[in-house]
């Protein structure tokens, strides 16, 4: 059996400045001083990552809604029960503040017994009464929405948490709720998310719903920089064939402390007996010693003689049992206690607002859809803890195996894996902004241009430390004239990304297409990509914004290659950095002609050439191929009878990879006769 090829993960570390844990004289930390200034905004959005403080920060707000905005109370709704508790009591005033947080107990619906019928009837008592802040779960709220209308709600404060789950679709009912009442608009609006990727699949707001929105943005780069002990966070994915239990110690520590999440039983990694997996898993770390019956943690003895501690959230078999171990994992108490547990296995659980600061490792088996839900797994291994100094998310994916029916869609998660691997890295970067360059720039405050300082006759590269931001010159760099292509190239560049990386034919041609003219897809296709996204725009805007997400795109790619390259592990960790001023420095001038000539998959494929077994490489070429020639079965089968021609002349089959143009097309004949039997096969 081949065991899991490592991927070279991109390591980005970071200052360790301790500025976004340090408190202001109001006992606010970075996020929540930026959020808190734009108190007065009737719609805020507020784009942080995990564990960044957004609930504090939506605390300071409210209150200071109630008492000098003249709102009458404030309703704060979140997606499960258990995210309720993010909302419980604060004394904000010991650290502070002019006011404490307090939320009465039989206004937090979260810990309320009874039907979701009966809570929407205790929303509406809570409408009518003299109290100030309630806290309910999306559905809570969404019944008593639909039961009291959007009129009962007026002049109030609706705080929506993991506002990712709402969407603009007419059938997902909260998003059509929050679209009625920002059409009354007699309340206000404060949304929160960690992982806001409208590229995902469905908008979350209609454009002209968003619009109204005034955001507030704190990148990952910046929470990871000011945090005091984490400093460096890894990404990366490893292929595996054959059964993944069998090789999970191959990416799986027992020393350190992670959160596994097997694949979803519908998946093509799943066994279908998800506790066998488990089972199998616990097998692998040692000898099953039974169970704490105090926690209902599974003991296991290692060879090295450690008890291990896993929190099985898998079985579902017996409620009493599991009941238990979810008590015993929020149990207040040893919140800061690492030795509390080691290991939590989970299916669907433990992703989003689940708290474990000690989490050094988030293991994914398997594909997940949804760019989001990669976000959040990736936010529960990113809290910062006293001695916790790295952290990593690891991809575990199957490699495509040829024998298998299912073969197409095994590639088509591969490169799933792939795009959302590129996305992630652009996620953890620093920010860019982009400047044409023009002889009468001059440096700006609070950049560092370098040793030799600004300039005035090179394109120079700034980096702003605190905010981690990028700020580069670049020659021919088209600029935004209306404020809404300003807004995308400032706010929204990974949102194009997203749309981008998940273009299946641009990721396609972009890693496998070895006539690839890279300006087909860095003009043509993002062109396009744009156009469709952005229709409102006139020409020149959207040549602005698409020489934006490029750079973007292609500078983060760049300074991969040059770390993934290096020598050593430091030149490795500072990746992001050195790696955008390094690239920059060396071109003798930046020039937008020049980033369009970079693949924006090139770095992407020399990766997986390294990991993936070079028959597997061979395998997702030929599919790709076969399926991007445009042939007819006549043509298909002419190529066909010359390739047969070829094995009996040379012994072998014509190479789909080969630098003959003429052994590439017969081999691109047989690869499309085999898809179009395959098709009817399973049609």
């Amino acid at each position: 059996m081949n065991s899991p090829s490592h991927v070279p993960s991109v390591s980005v570390s970071y200052a360790q400045t301790g500025a976004s844990t340090k408190s202001n004289e109001l006992g606010m930390r970075a996020m929540q001083e930026r959020a808190y200034e734009k108190r007065g905004e009737q719609y805020l959005l507020i784009k942080s990552p995990p564990a960044s403080g957004k609930s504090r920060a939506l605390m300071f707000i409210a209150l200071d809604k109630l008492r000098n905005q003249d709102l009458a109370q404030a309703i704060i709704t979140v997606p499960e029960k258990s995210i309720g508790s993010s909302f419980a009591d604060e004394p904000l005033s010991k650290f502070g503040f002019w006011a404490d947080w307090e939320v009465e107990p039989q206004w937090n619906l979260c810990n309320a017994p009874g039907t979701e019928g009966s809570k929407a009837d205790s929303v509406g008592a809570f409408l009518k009464s003299d109290a100030r802040v309630l806290v309910c779960p999306h559905a809570t709220f969404r019944n008593a929405v639909e039961k009291f209308g959007v009129e009962a709600f007026d002049n109030r404060l609706i705080a929506v948490d993991e506002f990712h789950h709402v969407s603009a679709n007419p059938d997902n009912k909260l998003g059509a709720q929050l679209a009625e009442l920002i059409e009354r608009d007699k309340v206000h609006v404060v949304a929160m998310t960690g992982s806001y990727f409208r590229g995902d699949a469905e908008a979350v707001l209609a454009p002209q719903d968003e619009a109204k929105f005034d955001s507030v943005t704190y990148t990952y780069y910046e929470q990871l920089n000011g945090y005091k002990w984490l400093k460096t966070l890894d990404i990366g994915y490893f292929f595996y064939s054959g059964s993944y239990a069998d090789d999970i110690l191959k990416v799986l520590d027992p020393d350190e402390k992670t959160i596994i999440h097997i694949p979803s039983v519908n998946s093509r990694e799943s066994t279908k007996d998800k506790h066998r997996e488990v089972e199998h898993i616990i097998d692998e770390l040692g000898e099953w010693k039974g169970t704490d019956p105090k926690t209902g943690f599974q003991l296991v003895h290692t060879s090295d003689g450690k008890v291990l501690k896993i929190a099985d959230l898998v079985d579902d078999s017996d409620q009493g049992q599991r009941s238990k171990v979810l008590a015993a994992l929020k149990d207040p108490a040893q919140k800061n206690n690492r030795d509390n547990v080691d290991i939590i296995i989970a299916l669907g659980m433990a992703k989003e607002g689940f708290d474990w600061i000690w989490c050094e490792h988030a293991l994914t088996v398997g594909y997940r859809a949804s760019l989001t839900e990669i976000v959040q797994i990736i936010g529960r291994a990113t809290r910062d803890a006293e001695g916790k100094t790295r952290a990593r998310f690891t991809n575990l994916i199957a490699e495509p195996d040829a024998s298998e029916e299912a073969v197409t869609e095994a590639v088509n998660d591969t490169l799933k894996a792939i795009a959302a691997s590129l996305l992630m890295e652009q996620v953890l970067a620093p920010r860019f902004e982009f400047k044409p360059k023009k002889p009468t720039n001059v440096a700006t405050d609070g950049f560092d241009y370098g040793e030799g300082g600004y300039d005035p006759d090179a394109c120079n590269v700034g980096f702003n430390e605190e905010r981690g931001t990028f700020q580069i010159e670049i020659k021919g760099l088209a600029e935004p004239k209306s404020e809404e292509a300003e807004r995308i190239c400032r706010e929204d560049l990974n949102e194009v990304i997203t749309a981008f990386v998940q273009d299946k034919s641009s990721i396609e041609r972009g890693l496998f297409d070895e006539e690839l003219v890279p300006e087909e897809l860095t003009q043509v296709r993002m062109g396009k990509i744009i156009k469709d996204k952005f229709p409102e725009l006139d020409d020149e805007d959207q040549e602005a914004v698409r020489q934006h997400a490029i750079a973007a795109l292609n500078l983060t790619q760049k300074a991969k290659e040059i770390a993934v390259g290096g020598d050593n592990e430091e030149k490795g960790n500072t990746a992001l950095i050195d790696g955008v001023r390094k690239y920059a420095m060396d071109v003798r001038e930046l020039d937008i002609d020049l980033i369009d000539r970079i693949n924006p998959f090139g770095e992407a494929y020399a990766i997986l050439a390294k990991t993936m077994s070079e028959e597997s490489l061979k395998q997702v070429a030929s599919i790709i191929s076969g399926k991007r020639v445009n042939l007819t079965p006549e043509e298909a089968r002419d190529l066909a009878k010359r390739a047969l021609k070829f094995k009996q002349e040379r012994g072998r089959l014509p190479s789909i990879t080969s630098a003959d143009a003429w052994e590439k097309r017969m081999a691109e004949g047989v690869a499309f006769l085999a898809r179009m039997k395959a098709e009817a096969a399973n049609g």
